[in-house]
C-alpha cells in the first residue's frame, strides 16, 4: 500500500514573492499600519478554456506553505544584502508568524468568476506576504484542475468507461510545475500519473509503458516487445507505432500477447502515439477481438486535449485509456495558459475597501464577504449569490440580485431553492482547524460537483453561464463606496 507524504510545496521560502510585497510590508511597518486588520480576496474574472467552470485546487498547498512560512537566517541575510530594509524592520521579519483565519471553498469544489474563493483575514502585513505564493498555487493548480475536468468529462460523455491519465512531466514547466500540475490533475479527474515523484509525495497511482527507444535499441520490434513482456509479464503495454502500427507493430504485439497467454498472462494494453487514432484505434480493437485478446486495453497519447478526445469519439474511436500530456500540465488550448485569479484588499481596520479602475469588469468587491449556493429540488446546483458576511440570512424567494460586472442588470431569485454556505473556516488564528483530506476525497468532491450543474454548463463550445450575482446589500454597498472614491475621498478606498 502507497503511503502518501505530507502534502508540502517544494520551497517554503518567504522569499518566493515579488519584491513589491517585502517594500509595503516595509512601509506598512514603519508607518505603524502593519498590525491593522485586513481582508483579502482570491478570485478571477473569467472560467479558464472559454468554458463554464473553475475546479478548484491548491488549496492544501497553500496552507502547508502559509503555516510554514518563517524567515530563516540565510533569507534575511539576503533581504540586508539588498539595502533596502533597516535592521529593526529584519529582526521584525524574523519573528513573522501567520496568526490570521482563511476561509475557502473546500478544494475540489466547482467555482466560478467574481466569487470570493478563498478570504484571508489577518494583520495587514501578514495578510498581503502570501498574496504571491497563492496566487502562483492557487491560478496554477485551479487551471489544470479544470483543464482535467474537461478532459475527464468528454471522456465520460462517451458512457464507455475511458480513462484519463496524466502523462506530461516533461513538457510541464519546470520540476515543481510538474509536481503541482499531476495533483491538480488528479484533483480534476486523471485516474494516475507517469511522475513518480509525484506518486511518491502525493500517494498518486503511476502507470508508464515504454518509450520508441526501448524497440530501437533491440535488432527487431518483435525481440523488443518480447524482452518487456519477459520483464513484466502482468504489467505489459506495448507501443505499436516505432516502425508502422498496423502492418508492425499490431501483429508483433498480437504474438507477444498469444506467447503471454500460453505462459498464464495477459498482455495488459497497447499505446498508439500517432496518426489518425479514430482510425487505428478502431483497426487495433478489432484485430484484438479477433484473435482473442478482448480485454488488452488500447492507450492514446499524441498530444491530446479535450477537443482531440471528443473527435476521436465522435469518430468512432475505441480508446479505453486516453494519456494527456502538454496540453493538460500547461493548461494549454484556447482561454488557457494562465488563470488570471487576483488577490485585492476588501477591507482594512473595519472599513471597506475597493479598486475602482476604468475598466468596470475589474471593479473590486469591497467588504467582508460570503457566498450563498441554491441547490434545486433535484440537487442540481442552480445560482450563487455573493453578499456580506455579516448578514446570515440567506438570500430569499424574489429578492432583486445584480449581475457582478453589469450592475444595471438584474433579476429577482426564483422560489424553491435551499441556500448554503459552500465555504468553510480552514484557519483560525493561525491554527488549522481540520486535518488535510486525501486527495481521492478531493476527485470525489469534484465529481460529484460537475455531476450537478445545469445542462450545457459542462459543453465545451458555448457552455452554459451559471448565474453568479450580489446581493441588493452588496451592491448597494459597493456603490456607496463608488460614490465615495468618485467624489475624492481619499480615505474610502
Amino acid at each position: 500500500m502507497t503511503i502518501p507524504a505530507p502534502d508540502v510545496q517544494t520551497h517554503l521560502s518567504p522569499l518566493l514573492t515579488d519584491l513589491y510585497q517585502l517594500t509595503m510590508l516595509h512601509g506598512y511597518w514603519i508607518g505603524g499600519m502593519h498590525l491593522q486588520s485586513a481582508v483579502f480576496d482570491v478570485s478571477y474574472r473569467r472560467n479558464p478554456f472559454e468554458g463554464g467552470y473553475a475546479v478548484w485546487a491548491g488549496l492544501e498547498t497553500v496552507l502547508d506553505y502559509v503555516l510554514g512560512l518563517r524567515f530563516d537566517a540565510a533569507s534575511l541575510a539576503y533581504l540586508d544584502g539588498l539595502k533596502l530594509f533597516g535592521p529593526d524592520f529584519l529582526a521584525a521579519l524574523a519573528g513573522w508568524r501567520f496568526t490570521g483565519s482563511m476561509t475557502s471553498f473546500p478544494e475540489g469544489s466547482v467555482v466560478f468568476p467574481h466569487e470570493p474563493l478563498l478570504s484571508v483575514t489577518a494583520p495587514l502585513w501578514e495578510a498581503q506576504l502570501i498574496e504571491t505564493a497563492l496566487l502562483n498555487t492557487l491560478n496554477f493548480q485551479t487551471l489544470i484542475a479544470s483543464k482535467a475536468a474537461r478532459c475527464a468529462s468528454v471522456i465520460g460523455q462517451a458512457g464507455e468507461g475511458g480513462t484519463l491519465i496524466e502523462f506530461g512531466t516533461r513538457r510541464a514547466q519546470g520540476p515543481d510545475g510538474a509536481l503541482g500540475a499531476a495533483r491538480a490533475a488528479y484533483i480534476g479527474g486523471a485516474a494516475a500519473t507517469s511522475n513518480v515523484l509525484a506518486g511518491q509525495r502525493y500517494g498518486l497511482p503511476v502507470v508508464g509503458t515504454h518509450a520508441h527507444a526501448w524497440v530501437e535499441s533491440f535488432e527487431g520490434e518483435l525481440s523488443a516487445f518480447r524482452a518487456y513482456a519477459a520483464l513484466y509479464p502482468d504489467a505489459t503495454t506495448l507501443l505499436l507505432d516505432t516502425y508502422d502500427t498496423l502492418s508492425s507493430g499490431l501483429p508483433n504485439a498480437l504474438t507477444v500477447a498469444g506467447e503471454l497467454r500460453a505462459q498464464g498472462h495477459e498482455l495488459r494494453a497497447v499505446r498508439l502515439d500517432s496518426g489518425d487514432l479514430a482510425y487505428l484505434s478502431r483497426r487495433v480493437r478489432s484485430a484484438l477481438d479477433a484473435a482473442g485478446f478482448a480485454g488488452v486495453k488500447i492507450m492514446a497519447s499524441n498530444d491530446l486535449s479535450e477537443e482531440v478526445i471528443q473527435s476521436v469519439i465522435r469518430e468512432g474511436g475505441r480508446l479505453d485509456v486516453y494519456a494527456v500530456g502538454t496540453q493538460l500540465v500547461t493548461g494549454g488550448g484556447p482561454g488557457g495558459g494562465a488563470l488570471g485569479g487576483v488577490y485585492k484588499l476588501a477591507e482594512l481596520a473595519g472599513t471597506p475597501r475597493m479598486k475602482l479602475t476604468g475598466d468596470p469588469a475589474k471593479t473590486s468587491l469591497p467588504g467582508a464577504k460570503r457566498v450563498w449556493r441554491g441547490v434545486d429540488a433535484d440537487g442540481q446546483s442552480a445560482w450563487d449569490v455573493i453578499g456580506l458576511a455579516a448578514n446570515l440570512q440567506p438570500p430569499q424567494p424574489g429578492e432583486r440580485v445584480s449581475d457582478p460586472s453589469n450592475p444595471l442588470r438584474s433579476s429577482r431569485l426564483p422560489g424553491g431553492l435551499a441556500w448554503h454556505d459552500p465555504r468553510q473556516t480552514v484557519i483560525e488564528h493561525g491554527q488549522r482547524i481540520q486535518p488535510p483530506e486525501p486527495l481521492p476525497a478531493l476527485q470525489a468532491r469534484a465529481r460529484a460537483e460537475l455531476s450537478r450543474l445545469p445542462e450545457g454548463t459542462l459543453r465545451l463550445l458555448n457552455p452554459h453561464a451559471y448565474r453568479v450575482s450580489l446581493s441588493a446589500e452588496l451592491q448597494a454597498s459597493r456603490d456607496r463606496l463608488i460614490r465615495s472614491l468618485q467624489g475624492g475621498d481619499s480615505e474610502a478606498g
